[in-house]
């Protein structure tokens, strides 16, 4: 059951980070469908590899999910020269206070 959640979520990562979100002809989506068909087993077996391709593919997966978050908060937080005040606050949360007249 893990190995096919990891597997979806592999999949959804290489969508977003693919340019058109397609994958159909992808390397990389062919090759991890590919080892995980070579490392699929029963429950009746014991794998070694199985395991330790679960784990490699674990690893991907938060490799690929931390790189697209990282990209993210780089393109939302990266300086793009001197801001207003009132833009700062907004990146942080806060209200300016307003000044009665």
């Amino acid at each position: 059951m893990a190995a096919t959640k990891t597997l979806r979520s592999l999949l959804q990562e290489l969508r977003s980070a693919s340019p058109k979100g397609c994958i159909k002809n992808s390397l990389a989506a062919r090759y991890i469908l590919a080892q995980y068909k070579k490392y699929s087993t029963t429950d009746l077996q014991l794998c070694k590899a199985r395991d330790e391709a679960l784990f490699l593919g674990q690893t991907y997966l938060t490799y690929l999910s931390s790189l697209r978050k990282y990209n993210e908060l780089y393109k939302d937080y990266h300086g793009r020269g001197e801001r207003s005040v009132k833009e700062t606050a907004d990146l942080v949360g806060f209200k300016l206070p307003t000044d009665p007249k």
